[in-house]
């Protein structure tokens, strides 16, 4: 339960003076938190940040203002131009003719305009303080639909805001109308109690929250939009000190209770080992020596294995399986989509039954939404006697009627993709203490970023590739060659290859003018036939099954395909990957994608199309996909390009959304924050204690309220 006091900042928009059912629709599409049915809050406008700020400095003269810039004026009103005709929304515009003490003259230029209005707005000799951009039209000097237009000597010429902060908007909504809603928004901001250390707040001078808020969303120059800008720096400090805690003290209640110490010989391994076609990498080896210690020790084990494009972490996670079901327990695999776990069961059985009888070998099972009635029923009933050493499914392992004999070890792939309850109801399906857990993730994470999003885990890399695995030639093309690449792979599929070709949407889109999956489809197959096929996620399940084998036979020479393939989709013979309109991408994604080809022996390439005209940005982030295929040096430029904020695509990945803070810029900050959540919770682990309640109101204000139900949860 929120606390009372924090309620009016977590009330729906609607609670705000001035806000209607019309606004507060365009600000549900603005600030409303990203899951379906979320409704926009109070504190979702307190964390709309301003991006520019307009300077409304008055020029004493009409003479000294310049075309094009925003110009605020003291002016008289000398004669009124109606467009003509008996209507006033017919013919030309409603001009006003005004006047400075220097004789300079400008137009005042109304459409569609009320004369009435401007009449009563603009009376004949009146001074007024006009604020607007300048034009230049026919000789005149004009200032088209004032943004102000107020009495001088009035009090509302003492309202003229002289600087007015500009924030991102939506279709319908005007700056004037969110300024006024944020405004009412910060009065909602309760006193609350400081939880920043005093001499640490001492050294840096920052203000005080409630202080920081109103001055954050109250620019006067470029400079106070900045992040290392005083209150911009408290507030992000606060929020990085609210995700330090809760990682903190998921870490401790994950690791409270003591785990088992699973005890293997390593046969199953060594028969594995020996069985592969290939040898481990170090990077591997290291990654199990880890994994085996945390097994080994009475701790419970909660490791993230972090591994590039191809670096063999499906074999490191088998080889960790295999030592579970050697000791006697059951091991479990969790993959985010129903693909990807098909493709981890073909793998692992392969792996796994390779030099062995039928009576050593691993028992394996499937377990998706899709198995069901009495095939599921046999499923979980040889689940629960231990007859399946290793289930692999998606989020139907969650669920509470899947019950295990004695599950050791679970294995939960593409992490991010899961939330912290997700993985602790799996993790608890352990007897007694709970499963051991080891997490993989193929997107590569700055350093910088690893304290943010997985600072409650231990951390193993695989920054080796197997041996034998040949570099992807990388190429960039404009979509007006898009007929020369065609007649390429035309020539690439007669010599026998094969081709992934990515479009980013599935139907046409009025809003994004991009190739279709389906209409990229149907083009190639009127060129290239039957060879091509189309999957995406509105496909069932067993169609998308059934192109997939086609395409890993053989049988399809082309697959055409939204990025449900960006991850662990496993065709050897795969040597060339298009991705059209790869301008917009982010970089890990293109990096994923690329790394489903040069699987094989052959020489493979990608070539990423895109429409001209680039933007600085794009441009180099294509340029770092030619550079380079190391997947940590992509995470790092990503960082560099893009900030933490939206890192790897977060709003897809599951990275922390961070509202004020920004990485790297901030890192100092987080590395503060990070030694102020350990000092405090090595006092207080529970945040009891005298002083805590501001730090547990912290918590909740950023919604890092998983740390406060694992707490009481105890």
């Amino acid at each position: 339960m929120r606390p009372a006091k924090l309620a009016p900042l977590f009330a729906t928009v609607r609670a705000l003076k001035g806000v209607g059912p019309k606004v507060e629709g365009l600000l549900n599409k603005l600030v409303a938190p990203r899951h379906e049915g979320a409704h926009a809050r109070v504190v979702d406008l307190v964390w709309h940040l301003p991006v520019g700020v307009i300077d409304r400095a008055i020029a004493p003269r009409i003479a000294e203002a310049k075309i094009g810039e925003l110009a605020t004026l003291e002016v008289t009103v000398t004669e009124h131009r109606p467009g003509g005709g008996s209507k006033w929304r017919s013919r030309g515009p409603y001009r006003v003719l005004v006047e400075d003490e220097s004789g300079g003259a400008l137009q005042l230029v109304y459409f569609n305009a009320d004369p009435t209005y401007i009449k009563r707005l603009l009376p004949l000799g009146s001074r007024r303080l006009i604020s607007g951009k300048l034009e230049s039209y026919d000789g005149w000097l004009q200032m088209p639909h004032p943004d102000h237009v107020m009495a001088i000597d009035s009090e509302d010429g003492a309202a003229l805001p002289l600087h007015e902060p500009v924030y991102p908007l939506t279709a319908g909504l005007t700056n004037t109308t969110l300024r006024k809603a944020i405004a009412n928004a910060i009065e909602q901001v309760p006193d609350l109690p400081e939880w920043i250390d005093t001499g640490f707040l001492a050294q840096t001078a920052w203000p005080r929250f409630g202080e920081a808020v109103a001055r954050l969303h109250a620019p006067e120059t470029e400079a106070d939009l900045l992040p290392s800008a005083l209150p911009r720096a408290r507030l992000a400090y606060d929020e990085l000190l609210a995700n330090q805690l809760a990682l903190a003290v998921i870490r401790a209640r994950l690791k409270r209770r003591a785990g088992r110490r699973l005890a293997a010989q390593g046969k199953l391994r060594k028969a594995i080992l020996a069985a592969l076609p290939f040898s481990l990498t170090g990077a591997q080896k290291r990654a199990l020596a880890e994994i085996d210690a945390d097994l080994a020790s009475p701790h419970r084990m909660l490791r993230l294995l972090q591994g590039d494009v191809g670096s063999g972490k499906t074999v490191v996670a088998l080889l960790a399986m295999a030592a579970a079901v050697e000791a006697g327990l059951q091991g479990a695999l969790m993959a985010p989509t129903e693909i990807l776990a098909r493709q981890h069961l073909q793998t692992i059985s392969g792996f796994a039954s390779s030099g062995f009888d039928a009576a050593a070998g691993l028992r394996i099972a499937l377990l998706t939404g899709r198995e069901r009635g009495r095939e599921r029923a046999e499923i979980m009933e040889a689940l629960k006697a231990g007859r399946i050493d290793i289930l692999i499914g998606t989020h139907a392992l969650f669920q509470e009627q899947i019950a295990f004999h004695d599950l050791g070890l679970v294995v939960i792939d593409e992490q991010h993709r899961f939330g912290v309850h997700q993985r602790l109801a799996l993790q608890a399906k352990g007897a007694g203490t709970g499963a051991e857990l080891l997490v993989m993730t193929a997107t590569p994470i700055p350093r910088t970023l690893l304290l943010t999003s997985y600072g409650d885990m231990d951390v193993s890399r695989l920054d080796e590739k197997p041996p034998g695995r040949k570099p992807i030639a990388t190429r960039t093309l404009p979509l007006e060659r898009l007929a020369e690449v065609v007649s390429g792979i035309a020539r690439a599929i007669a010599g026998g290859a094969q081709v992934y070709w990515v479009c980013p949407l599935v139907a046409e889109s009025e809003v994004l003018d991009i190739a279709a999956a389906e209409a990229r489809y149907a083009e190639l197959r009127a060129r290239f036939g039957e060879s091509v096929g189309l999957v995406h996620g509105r496909l069932a399940g067993k169609d998308k099954d059934r192109v997939m084998a086609a395409f890993a036979s053989g049988a399809l020479s082309i697959l055409v395909s939204t990025t449900v393939i960006e991850v662990g989709v496993d065709v050897p013979k795969a040597s060339i990957m298009i991705i059209e309109h790869a301008e917009r991408f982010g970089l890990a994604q293109l990096h994923q994608l690329r790394g489903r080809v040069g699987r094989g022996a052959q020489e493979s390439s990608c070539i990423l199309l895109y429409r001209q005209p680039l933007s600085e940005t794009a441009r180099e982030r294509l340029n770092v996909m030619r550079r380079t295929e190391d997947g940590f040096v992509i995470a790092e430029e990503d960082l560099r390009l893009r900030g933490g904020g939206e890192l790897l695509g977060t709003r897809q990945s599951g990275l922390p959304m961070f509202r004020v803070a920004t990485l790297p810029e901030h890192q100092a900050l987080l590395e503060a924050a990070r030694d102020q959540a350990r000092l405090t919770l090595g006092r207080d682990p529970e945040l009891k204690g005298q002083g805590s309640e501001a730090l547990r109101l912290l918590l909740y204000l950023f919604e890092r309220d998983d740390a406060i139900k694992l707490m009481r949860a105890g």
